[in-house]
């Protein structure tokens, strides 16, 4: 027949078994539409999934792991990104704990000023140096992992001040080693990539403002909980507490947060240049991130523009003391009155403003607000002033942060963010290792009004170079 010998070549299938098994009168015209219906039929076929390629192949170059590939579903990130923001709040509440008692546990044992000064030294250098290094784990090794390691570094601190409160160990020593374990708690940090990977970009200004808010609450429970457990039962308890708190957070960090949240994000980002995975400690691969296009100058309108009024604040206790002359009970009400501050700026306030003002112009904005905070500041003389500028500088600082480290996750690859956001969370650091010396020498040289002073002219002149030279719009031409 003659539609009998091309029936033959088609792949065994549907049409090729009823060519075979079909009816003896069945005619090579209508062998051939049938042919003609499978080939369509395939091609379409083809199509369909060559458009699900790139889509597919996008979230295993993104993953880095050799597994089936599946995107995390919405219902996963309902719950993961609200567990994050809880998690990020307990550690902090233990945080500003160890902060509100370690004065007076520093004390008992018999430290005075300049050793206290030595100890928080070593906790801001340990942070600087452990930040991109944890940065960078958690990229290579994913969300769960890293919070984890934070978990257990807070554990392990803890675990050491509760051994520096019994009289019969040596208390000094354990007091200095119990600053090791900072190198690896970075919570924030870490906090921060699980809600980068999450988020759209268009939402990721009000995901990350809202871990401002976890920062206030932990503010002030952390310092209410911390005085009132010590007087109470003694300068021991608060660390106990903190001690079991964070054992807890390791659990639910490790049982609860996904392996990574690595492609879990609908946001198209750079490519990644930074080729094989190479070692945690790779510190040529960290600082090569700075130099990627969009990055090093957002990263120091970042270190630049926020380190006057770091100095500030940390000088801010010896200030209260000698310029404000406020006992520890009124200093203790201002620092809650920062951290009421933080929560309703950082929390709500910027959320709303990144839906209806660009990064561009957040960024310009509160630069321009630390500029006029500074000249205020130049000019005050009490602490009416000054709380009545707290509004304003608490949102240039919240703005700043939030906005910058926005802007900078988006201007690597998704496989950096961690290392990115570890870079950033080692700025406060540096200004507290460099801070105490330096505003030290200005505040006995020239008073409080050199810090405003030092704040306007800073923020002055980065303010000229933002409106000359916008980033986002150079950002946008590299890429």
């Amino acid at each position: 027949m003659p539609g009998a010998g091309p029936a033959r070549v088609v792949p065994e299938g549907r049409v090729s078994r009823l060519t075979r098994e079909g009816s003896p009168t069945r005619s090579g015209a209508q062998a051939r539409q049938a042919k003609a219906g499978l080939a369509s039929s395939c091609l379409d076929s083809s199509q369909d999934s060559l458009q699900h390629l790139p889509r597919i192949q996008g979230v295993q170059a993104s993953s880095g792991q050799k597994q089936p590939v599946s995107r995390m579903s919405t219902v996963s990130q309902s719950w993961v990104i609200p567990l994050t923001y809880g998690l990020t709040t307990l550690e902090l509440t233990c945080l500003f704990m160890q902060f509100s008692i370690l004065p007076y546990l520093s004390r008992t044992l018999g430290l005075d000023t300049v050793a206290f000064s030595y100890l928080q030294t070593i906790f801001g250098v340990l942070q600087l140096l452990g930040g991109p290094v944890f940065g960078r784990f958690a990229d290579q090794r994913g969300a769960r992992a890293a919070l984890s390691l934070s978990f257990v570094a807070s554990s392990t601190l803890y675990l050491l001040l509760v051994a520096a409160c019994s009289p019969a160990l040596p208390g000094v020593f354990l007091l200095f080693v119990s600053r090791l374990p900072t190198a690896l708690m970075h919570t924030l940090p870490a906090a921060q990539m699980v809600i980068t990977d999450l988020t759209a970009p268009a939402e990721r200004p009000a995901a990350l403002s809202r871990l401002g808010l976890c920062f206030g609450v932990g503010m002030i429970l952390g310092s209410l909980l911390g005085g009132t457990l010590s007087t109470a039962y003694g300068t021991h308890s608060p660390v106990i507490v903190a001690l079991v708190a964070n054992l807890l957070g390791a659990v639910l960090s490790f049982t609860c947060i996904p392996t990574t949240t690595k492609g879990a994000s609908v946001d198209t980002q750079a490519p990644r240049t930074s080729g094989a995975k190479a070692s945690v400690f790779d510190l040529k691969a960290i600082t090569h991130l700075l130099l990627q296009p969009g990055v090093l100058p957002v990263f120091l309108v970042k270190v630049v523009s926020g380190f006057p009024s770091g100095l500030f604040m940390v000088m801010f206790s010896i200030i209260s003391m000698d310029f404000f002359q406020l006992e520890a009970a009124q200093a203790g009400y201002l620092t809650s009155y920062f951290g009421v501050l933080q929560m309703v700026i950082q929390g709500l306030v910027i959320g709303w403003l990144s839906r209806h003002f660009s990064e561009e112009a957040l960024l310009q904005a509160s630069v321009l607000v630390f500029a006029m905070v500074g000249l205020a500041m130049a000019l005050m003389s009490s602490v009416f002033h000054f709380c009545l500028l707290a509004p304003c500088l608490v949102f240039s600082l919240c703005t700043l942060n939030v906005v910058t480290d926005s802007m900078l996750t988006k201007a690597v690859s998704a496989s950096d963010t961690g290392t990115m956001l570890g870079l950033c969370a080692s700025v406060h650091p540096l200004t507290r290792t460099v801070g105490p010396m330096l505003g030290g020498l200005l505040y006995r040289s020239l008073g409080v009004s050199v810090f405003g002073q030092l704040q306007f002219a800073v923020n002055f002149l980065v303010l000229l170079v933002l409106w000359r030279k916008p980033m986002l719009e150079k950002r946008d031409k590299t890429r």
